[in-house]
C-alpha cells in the first residue's frame, strides 16, 4: 500500500516498511525508487514531514533496504549501499554528505563537521540540520557528538545512539 502527496502539480508516492530493530520498530521509507527516511516510533512528523504512510512489504527497495539494516544490526555490514534521496536544503545536505564519511566505528564533532563543510562557524547550524537528517542510521547522524565527546540530541533517543556508538565498537572489537 502507498499514500501519494501532491507536489507542484505532481503525485508523489510514498511506501514503507518496518523493521523491528534493537533499537526499536523502524519505518524505512521510499518515494520513486530512493529511500527518503528511516523513521523512529517517536518521531516528531515536523522532523520529516510525510503523508500518512501505508506498508509495502514487497517493494524490492524497501526489502534491500530492511536486509541491509537487518545486516548492520547482526554487525555484518558496515556501509549501506542504497539509492536515497533525502529532502533538505543545500546546506543540510552537505551536512548529510559529511556525515556519510564519518568511518563505521568513530565519530566526529559538531564543529568539525563544520569545518569539513567550510563553515567553521555554523557549528549550531550543523546540530540542526543532523537532526533533520531524515536518514538515521543510514547516514550515520547517530556519530556525531559533542566537542568533548559528549553525547548528545538523537532523534531516536540518547539509549539509542549509546547503543548504536557501543555496537559499531563492539564488531569493530572482534
Amino acid at each position: 500500500m502507498t499514500s501519494p502527496l501532491f507536489l507542484k502539480d505532481r503525485r508523489v508516492t510514498f511506501s514503507c516498511i518496518r523493521l523491528a530493530s534493537p533499537v526499536g520498530l523502524l519505518t524505512i521509507v521510499a518515494s520513486a525508487g530512493q529511500l527518503v527516511a528511516v523513521l523512529w516510533p517517536q518521531d516528531r512528523p515536523s522532523r520529516v514531514p510525510l503523508p500518512a504512510l501505508g506498508e509495502a512489504k514487497d517493494d524490492p527497495l524497501l526489502k534491500e533496504a530492511s536486509a541491509q539494516l537487518a545486516a548492520y544490526f547482526d554487525g555484518e555490514l558496515g556501509c549501506f549501499d542504497l539509492p536515497c534521496a533525502p529532502a533538505g536544503t543545500p546546506f543540510q545536505r552537505d551536512v548529510w554528505r559529511a556525515l556519510d564519511a564519518i568511518p563505521y566505528g568513530q565519530t566526529r564533532s559538531y564543529g568539525a563537521i563544520a569545518t569539513d563543510i567550510g563553515r567553521p562557524t555554523a557549528v549550531r547550524a550543523v546540530g540542526a540540520a543532523n537532526g533533520r537528517n531524515p536518514l538515521s542510521i543510514i547516514t550515520p547522524c547517530h556519530r556525531v557528538v559533542g566537542r568533548k565527546g559528549d553525547l548528545t540530541g538523537f532523534a531516536g533517543g540518547l539509549h539509542a545512539k549509546q547503543w548504536l556508538l557501543a555496537h559499531e565498537a563492539r564488531v569493530l572489537a572482534r
